[in-house]
């Protein structure tokens, strides 16, 4: 993967930043420097198939510390890495808080995302608890969360939610869907190849002629 700044470098970069935020203890690149060689394996793998300007070219993803929608992505895999391995909670703490503070972007690093998404702008947006399939796509001020029950949202693999778009609570959907710009799904099943928009309770589905994986990522199996 192309990398605009070496590993051990990005692990001292993002140790300082924790470090300038959060000065109640200081995390160098020694803290750092697993947890960021397995996100950025990670990183590797989700970008290769985003066929998008800045993300793959030449055949190789990039990765460039100042893009912020990429960064976004990265902290996230960084703080879910280090939970994952039931390392120090404290740091994956601070590094989801970080992404907060930089980008307006709220996805807990306890949350499961897809091997392979895309952040799109994604100011604003808050990723709760779900089941999220591959290849979803996730543009500014998007919410995805639980009901009053508890219950999460369930969704197929191709998912592109616009900006403004709600995924809340006991919904369904298939794969290849669309949710349109300030639509809201709630406890609502959707069928996949569809695109859906509208409010509760006149959201409504029709059938979409796009294809969210090839369009998107490029991506044919």
């Amino acid at each position: 993967m192309l990398l605009s700044l070496d590993r051990n470098d990005l692990s001292a970069y993002l140790g300082n930043q924790v470090s300038t935020f959060f000065p109640d203890r200081k995390y160098g690149a020694e803290d750092l420097r697993g947890p960021v060689a397995e996100a950025l394996a990670r990183l590797e793998y989700c970008f290769s198939h985003i066929r998008l300007k800045y993300f793959f070219e030449d055949g190789k993803a990039c990765f460039n510390h100042l893009n912020t929608d990429q960064y976004a992505a990265f902290l996230y895999f960084t703080a879910n890495t280090i939970f994952r391995k039931g390392g120090n909670l404290d740091l994956a703490a601070k590094l989801y808080a970080l992404n907060k503070l930089l980008h307006a972007f709220d996805l807990f690093y306890e949350v499961e995302m897809p091997k392979v998404f895309y952040l799109q702008h994604p100011v604003g947006s808050i990723l709760g608890r779900a089941q999220y399939g591959n290849f979803f796509c996730v543009y500014h001020g998007v919410s995805i969360g639980s009901n009053l029950d508890d219950v999460a949202p369930v969704m197929g693999d191709g998912l592109l939610m616009f900006g403004g778009s709600r995924l809340i609570g006991n919904s369904t959907l298939g794969d290849n869907c669309i949710i349109a710009p300030g639509a809201i799904v709630m406890d609502r099943d959707v069928p996949e190849n569809t695109v859906t928009y509208g409010m509760p309770p006149n959201t409504q589905s029709k059938p979409s002629r796009r294809h969210v994986i090839r369009d998107i990522f490029n991506y044919h199996g």
